[in-house]
């Protein structure tokens, strides 16, 4: 589904991916994990092209992101983009923001769009809320939303960008069952995350950066439950990760 090859990306002489090679299969949940800075959130935004590379390769479903004869908008259209902020229209009620890129990308009704985002709303618990705005929404509600929209365009695959980073505690979890429910489905995943709960529950495999660097992509069983096959930063970090 997606395969990433020896992939580099610098800003001037600042290295933030160095050489990144990794495969995801359809119906893989991977998660991408590591210190802040490690170079996670910008290696899943070169899967559809939001950060541009500098050397190596990436394609998704046979695309190849870099070429400049790929249509990038029908692309991303098939990539589902989650991040931490939510990024929904503020100025739009929920079930418009679900709407939106389905008329306009997809060429589907406004009846078609609608009766799609009402039903995914109603898959993710927030039917009763699709005519309020944004700011209605507590920071949980807006997150489940955000994935709802993502989903409202029948992508191939979801990436998630840190989906819990910015709510409260007591909204991780509704978040998080969400993305639990959508692998269980056999959702293709990508999902950068600090929740090692998660990723220890849901995940096929765990990928390590350090630095713009893989420094492990490995099962997550063999990941958390052996130790000694770690990296010594591996092992840093999930000491500390996972005793606080």
């Amino acid at each position: 589904m997606i395969d990433i090859n020896h992939v580099s990306k610098q800003y001037g002489v600042f290295k933030v991916l160095t050489d990144c090679t990794t495969r995801v299969e359809k119906g893989e949940v991977v998660v991408v994990c590591g210190p802040s800075g490690s170079g996670k959130s910008t290696l899943i935004k070169t899967i559809n092209g939001l950060e541009p590379i500098n050397q190596g390769s990436i394609t998704v479903n046979g695309i190849s992101v870099g070429d400049r004869k790929t249509d990038m908008s029908k692309l991303r259209s098939q990539v589902g983009m989650v991040f931490q902020n939510f990024e929904l229209f503020p100025h739009l009620s929920i079930i418009e923001n679900l709407s939106i890129a389905q008329i306009k990308v997809l060429g589907r009704s406004k009846d078609e769009a609608a009766a799609t985002g009402l039903a995914l709303l109603e898959r993710v618990g927030l039917k009763s809320h699709a005519y309020k705005y944004p700011a209605q929404l507590s920071g949980g509600q807006q997150q489940r939303a955000a994935i709802a929209r993502a989903l409202s365009m029948g992508p191939i695959c979801m990436l998630f960008d840190e989906p819990t980073s910015a709510l409260d505690p007591e909204m991780v979890s509704e978040v998080l069952d969400v993305m639990v429910q959508l692998a269980s489905e056999g959702t293709t995943m990508i999902c950068v995350t600090h929740e090692m709960g998660f990723a220890r529950s849901v995940a096929d495999r765990v990928i390590f950066m350090d630095e713009g660097r893989i420094l492990e992509d490995t099962p997550s069983e063999e990941f958390f439950g052996n130790s000694e096959g770690r990296t010594e930063r591996a092992k840093l970090f999930l000491s500390r990760i996972l005793h606080h």
